[in-house]
């Protein structure tokens, strides 16, 4: 069982920063994929990015690729998404997940665990 919670949310100005934090519980953090999703108002949620279990590989949706950086420290049970250049259509609750095996690789693909979320708001 792995518990997922998330932190760093908030109101940002357009041009802004935020770095998410996702704490897991748990000794086999190190093991699972870990991604970052998000839900605007309206919308169904989508794919942001996704780090292989080691830390080694990432991926990025386009929207984000170029201003958002997604890392992991096994060693603290963290990943993080450190978010710049915010745009308001970065507007959304933002989730992370955990997936053994595979990963998504941008893709809508089932996750194992889920965060309870962390509200962003870009705005000015």
């Amino acid at each position: 069982q792995v518990q997922l919670v998330e932190s760093g949310g908030g109101l940002v100005q357009p041009g802004g920063s935020l770095r998410l934090s996702c704490a897991a519980s748990g000794r086999t953090f190190s093991t699972y994929n870990m991604g970052w999703f998000r839900q605007a108002p309206g919308k169904e949620r989508e794919f942001v990015a996704d780090i292989s279990w080691s830390g080694g590989s990432t991926y990025y949706a386009d929207s984000v690729k170029g201003r958002f950086t997604i890392s992991r420290d096994n060693a603290k049970n963290t990943v993080y998404l450190q978010m710049n250049s915010l745009k308001p259509e970065d507007t959304a609750v933002y989730y992370c997940a955990a997936r053994h095996g595979s990963r998504w690789w941008g893709t809508k693909a089932s996750s194992d665990y889920w965060g309870q979320g962390t509200q962003v708001a870009v705005s000015s």
